[in-house]
């Protein structure tokens, strides 16, 4: 049974071919490349050697296809992965500017992905859901699935596994203030947390990194792992804050690198490392997953993430 666990929509990306092509220009595309926050994270955790399972709903149509195909090929458990005959699988078109800020066309609401129901994941799996990853974007995407997110993290946590949460705020699914909303109860039982830049401060409505964290750890996160990108990361606990140098690489897509970040530390965790070697092996697949065109083409393996990390004079 898988240990290492995420639920929520798996689609495919369609982006521009090239920079600074807005997406109301005809224009030449490349893809699609299979995708969705919490598929990105399980295929990654696969990738580095976690027993992880996805449970999400695709179309029965190529596009399917083409992320099934991804998943189990790299290892995931795809028990809950559902085909859905009458919705088309979700899509996501992306534009890239040069400045490397991107702009988003989703097909997601009347799509497969918004299909999921928490009856889908095998009642078996329960007792060994060691980790259970809920994204906000799946959070933002449709009732059914906030509602399966909601029901397996309480399911999760009464059963003694660790919930955590990444905040993944999009601002083209759906307004700020109702992503606070609806991602409140998943933070209610989260013991840690994965926000990006300012996302600390937006989900907590706080000015400071510091009243943003001392405001999430006062309410019962043990973690917060906030992904800082060129800057590294910063762990902060109860204890303090503890910095975690970055990695300089040739940046070419950021799409899916946060999910892999996410996806190392939990496998880090899982095999009992302390939260600094578990955040320099975050960094590192993270900076890696940067490093490819296509959400998922970046994620790593263990052998290459720490040969990765041996070359740039830091080894784990």
């Amino acid at each position: 049974m898988p240990t290492i666990v995420a639920l929520g929509e798996a689609l495919v990306e369609i982006m521009r071919r090239d920079r600074d092509v807005p997406l109301d220009d005809p224009g030449l595309f490349v893809g699609p490349f299979p995708s969705g926050a919490p598929a990105i994270f399980a295929d990654a955790a696969a990738r580095l050697g976690a027993s992880a399972g996805f449970a999400g709903t695709i179309g029965d149509d190529p596009f399917g296809d083409c992320i099934q195909h991804r998943l189990c090929a790299d290892g995931v458990d795809c028990t809950a992965l559902v085909r859905d005959p009458a919705h088309l699988t979700g899509i996501a078109f992306v534009s890239y500017r040069a400045d490397g800020s991107r702009s988003f066309v989703f097909h997601l609401a009347d799509s497969a992905a918004a299909r999921l129901s928490v009856e889908q994941v095998p009642s078996r799996w329960l007792k060994d859901i060691r980790y259970l990853h809920i994204t906000g974007s799946s959070l933002s995407s449709g009732g059914g699935m906030r509602e399966a997110c909601y029901a397996l993290a309480h399911q999760v946590a009464n059963a003694g596994g660790t919930v955590s949460l990444d905040p993944n705020l999009r601002p083209e699914l759906m307004p700020l203030e109702e992503i606070r909303a609806v991602c409140e109860p998943v933070l209610a039982r989260a013991r840690i947390v994965f926000p990006s830049g300012e996302e600390l401060a937006m989900l907590t409505g706080k000015g400071s990194v510091p009243e943003a964290a001392r405001d999430l750890l006062d309410r019962g996160v043990q973690t917060i792992a906030l992904k800082q990108g060129e800057q590294g990361s910063t762990i902060l606990t109860h204890a303090g804050a503890l910095a975690i140098a970055p990695y300089a690489v040739d940046e070419v897509d950021p799409t899916g690198a946060g999910d892999c970040y996410d996806a190392a530390f939990l496998v880090g965790l899982s095999e009992g490392w302390s939260l600094d070697k578990a955040a320099r092996f975050a960094n590192a697949a993270g900076a890696l997953a940067t490093t490819q065109l296509g959400p998922m083409e970046g994620a790593a393996t263990r052998d290459q993430v720490l040969e990765f990390m041996l070359e740039a004079g830091r080894p784990l």
